[in-house]
């Protein structure tokens, strides 16, 4: 996983040690000796993810924080603190300035990386809708604003009954909690209700918790909702593999009512900017940026976006990928079956794209029988295996005529390139994907073909 780190630490040794950890993953690493040094780094350079001692000369790790949160170009960097302080009112503090964790030294290695590795995922995804909710804006459609007067509603999943009444009292203040003792149940209900958050307390005796994660996580009508695990103190490797299954966050018992408190707040909030931005990219530009037939975003909407994909990713250093594929021989479908029967199989390829692709890509009609798939943050080898399960999901199963019950055998050739083969703009990339396509066709359709070094 590529990702930008910067380590803030006024003792050198401390940075040289959470910097050799961080390069062990191959993450890329900045470094500040103090709170100005930081502010100033992140004002002109791209950072995904802040690990920020508090105990700093001229401005403690605190202040860095709030000031990190109060500006617009940098609140929505995760921020990481880690310290040696380990009392419950530091730790809220801590988390009332914005940061997402509170680690104490001496850190856990697998703690730590699996934390990180969790923020720099969400923040990718975080980064992806903001940057969709800016496209709008260039193009005249503004989102709207954040609602924070409706009581939050929250779905406390928890074995035991004493345990229940303690959380819900902690968070009666804020939130409506409905509380379930039955995990299986729980799955059910966290699908079928409109929560802000899900608790998910690790005290069942007969059941595993992380399967509960893993399943919420894995339904589509709840995969957005932030999960909070409880897990008991000295449970890191729970931690770690929750972390890995996309868990936002956790807290160890004994449990601070403050502290849960404040953790709670954070996903809340956090779930309502998502679901806000979410709502500019599906709703607010539909009109102007989708594809009536296929519900894809249409070129209109490639065009603005990919400029944007591009930049940023030669901002930061990353990969760019692009892939344009066609659906072979298609106007032998609409001379033979007619144009309705044409607009059906668009369609139905149109959602197996959608399957295939991830959540992070962005997938768009670009015209007739030619769609696109922008995979930001991708090496070729990802691209090529990406183009290739689309492939494979258009041929393997036959297209179905709704009216006639006709099946279809239809294949797509498909082109491939990435920022790395020398691409100077987003249109650059695009004639080098449409290049590698041309060569597809050429050398029999129903394959992936990449643009050459």
């Amino acid at each position: 996983m590529t990702a930008r780190i910067l380590v803030v630490d006024d003792i050198p040794a401390n940075v040289k040690l959470l910097e050799a950890r961080l390069l062990a993953e191959y993450f890329d690493v900045l470094t500040a000796e103090n709170g100005y040094e930081c502010l100033d780094i992140c004002a002109k350079a791209s950072v995904d993810v802040i690990l920020l001692d508090i105990m700093m000369p001229g401005m403690d790790g605190f202040e860095v924080c709030e000031r990190l949160k109060t500006n617009p170009k940098t609140a929505h960097i995760p921020v990481v603190m880690v310290t040696a302080l380990d009392q419950p009112t530091d730790r809220v503090r801590g988390l009332r300035c914005g940061a997402d964790d509170f680690l104490t030294k001496p850190v856990n290695d697998m703690q730590l990386m699996a934390r990180v590795k969790s923020l720099v995922r969400l923040k990718m995804l975080s980064d992806e809708l903001r940057l969709r909710a800016e496209t709008a804006r260039t193009i005249g459609i503004d989102a709207s604003a954040v609602r924070e007067d409706e009581p939050a509603s929250i779905l406390l999943v928890d074995g035991r009954a004493n345990s229940q009444e303690r959380i819900a009292r902690a968070l009666k203040p804020v939130a409506e909690i409905s509380a379930m003792s039955d995990p299986q149940a729980a799955i059910f209900e966290a699908a079928e209700g409109n929560y802000d958050l899900i608790i998910v307390n690790s005290n069942f005796d007969d059941y595993d918790p992380l399967r509960l994660c893993s399943q919420i996580r894995s339904l589509e009508r709840s995969r957005f909702i932030p999960v909070l695990l409880v897990v008991d103190a000295g449970g890191e490797a729970m931690v770690v593999r929750a972390l890995e299954l996309g868990v936002n966050d956790y807290i160890l018992r004994p449990l601070d009512p403050n502290e849960l408190l404040v953790r709670c707040l954070t996903q809340i909030r956090r779930k309502r900017l998502n679901d806000r931005l979410r709502e500019s990219v599906h709703q607010t530009i539909e009109l102007a940026v989708t594809d009536p037939l296929t519900g894809l975003n249409n070129r209109r909407y490639l065009d603005k976006h990919l400029k944007l994909l591009f930049d940023r990713a030669a901002a930061r250093g990353r990969p760019l990928s692009v892939c344009i594929t066609d659906i072979d021989r298609f106007k032998s479908v609409n001379d033979t079956y007619g144009h309705d029967a044409g607009d059906e199989v668009l369609k139905e390829f149109a959602a197996r794209v959608r399957s295939t692709v991830r959540g992070a890509d962005l997938a768009c009609r670009f015209g007739g029988e030619e769609f696109v798939v922008i995979m930001p943050d991708t090496a070729p080898e990802t691209a090529a295996a990406v183009a290739e399960r689309l492939r494979y999901v258009v041929e393997n199963q036959p297209f179905v005529l709704k009216q006639s019950g006709t099946e279809l055998k239809i294949t797509a050739s498909l082109g491939i390139a990435t920022t790395i083969h020398g691409a100077t703009s987003g249109d650059d990339l695009m004639r080098q994907a449409d290049r590698a396509l041309y060569e597809a066709k050429h050398a029999g359709r129903n394959r992936v073909v990449a643009a050459a070094a």
